[in-house]
């Protein structure tokens, strides 16, 4: 197998998990960092000593061992990175959510899609959550066909960033967008289809009310719930809380059709977990037939080194491993271009809808989509 070596663009917080995790990986490994903050660079140095520090997205390239990209910056800095190594050296790209965070910016996204050579995988980890992943490959037989799907999460406020960038809609996309576009992607995935109309309600309730930013108060949002139809008649929901991290679940999916129920119930962080109450939840996947009658309930558990690599049961990993794959051998990205650019716009839509108190319909949902 060809050695996967990458260049890490961004390695604050969550750059640091996607370093644990290739470290995981056979015939994987990081040569080049670029980071910014110096805290996190000495951070980051520590981790992969033998990788090149370097002071820009070029200088990146410029490291001839370097053979795929990994894009971990601030939302906002997304597409002009990935314009940057389109003009430079277009190399397959493992690139963080969301793509963009302007809707302004489909233009720009439209060009690089049309003209880009090599594969771009769009960093959706709660698709290869364990118990996630399992609901997603039973859900059919299990439902008989997917009318309604609810996704729930109720989790911690927004952690601290690097500059406090994730304080602001302008610099994240909006909550809707930075934190929910995983889950516009689940629903798009288990529909098989686009959606035809988003309606939500959503603001700043908890979190955040009194944090100020050189003389700027957040705007970030901390609730909301949003509802989406799509083509296939298939009606979606998700149920947003940050100030609800005494949760036993951080996340509850459930899938329910003309033959029965499956939920996946999925813990948050293990970190987070309270020491005094012992062991951390482990995953489940509850199926619930409406005949015969009665819940049947599978433990999914996550390898613990995979857990003590993330915070992200485990999906890091296996999102690292099927990117590492393509960039091996050649093929697809699971994630295309496409799946990453309908998130981002049914976020953008919840966004809106919340905003305005209007709910986005389907011409006006194509004017974000690909």
């Amino acid at each position: 197998m060809k050695t996967v070596r990458y260049g890490i663009i961004g390695c604050g917080m969550m750059g640091q998990e996607h370093l644990r995790n290739i470290a995981l990986l056979p015939q994987a490994e990081v040569v080049a960092i670029y980071e910014p903050d110096a805290g996190m660079r000495a951070l980051a140095a520590a981790m992969v000593p033998g990788a090149a520090m370097v002071d820009s997205v070029a200088a990146v390239l410029a490291v001839e061992a370097v053979n795929c990209l990994m894009i971990v910056s601030p939302n906002f800095m997304h597409l002009q990175q990935l314009e940057e190594i389109a003009a430079i050296r277009p190399l397959p790209v493992l690139c963080e959510k969301p793509l963009f965070t302007d809707p302004a910016d489909t233009p720009r996204l439209n060009a690089l899609r049309a003209a880009y050579p090599a594969p771009i995988w769009v960093a959706m980890e709660y698709r290869y959550m364990p118990p996630v992943a399992h609901l997603i490959a039973q859900a059919q037989a299990a439902t008989g066909g997917v009318k309604m799907l609810t996704i729930r999460e109720h989790r911690f406020p927004f952690l601290e960033k690097v500059g406090d960038w994730n304080r602001f809609n302008r610099n994240s996309g909006g909550t809707l967008v930075e934190k929910c576009c995983h889950f516009f992607d689940l629903m798009r995935l288990v529909a098989g289809c686009d959606p035809v109309r988003v309606m939500a309600s959503g603001g700043q309730t908890v979190n955040h009310l009194d944090e100020v930013y050189n003389g700027e108060a957040s705007d970030i949002w901390d609730n909301a719930y949003v509802i989406v139809d799509f083509e296939n008649g298939m009606r979606a929901m998700l149920e947003l809380c940050m100030f609800a991290e005494g949760s036993r679940y951080q996340e509850e999916i459930s899938a329910v059709g003309p033959l029965g129920k499956i939920e996946a119930l999925v813990p948050g962080p293990g970190r987070f977990w309270p020491a005094h109450l012992g062991a951390a939840p482990v995953p489940q996947v509850v199926v619930s037939p409406r005949s015969p009658a009665g819940p049947r309930v599978l433990d999914v558990p996550v390898d613990p080194s995979l857990l003590a690599a993330g915070d992200h049961n485990g999906s890091t990993f296996y999102q690292h491993r099927g990117f590492a794959d393509v960039v091996a051998h050649g093929g697809v990205p699971e994630v295309g271009l496409a799946d990453g650019w309908w998130a981002v716009a049914m976020g953008m839509a919840a966004q809106i809808s919340a905003a305005e108190g209007r709910a986005i319909g389907a011409e006006e949902l194509q004017g974000f989509a690909p």
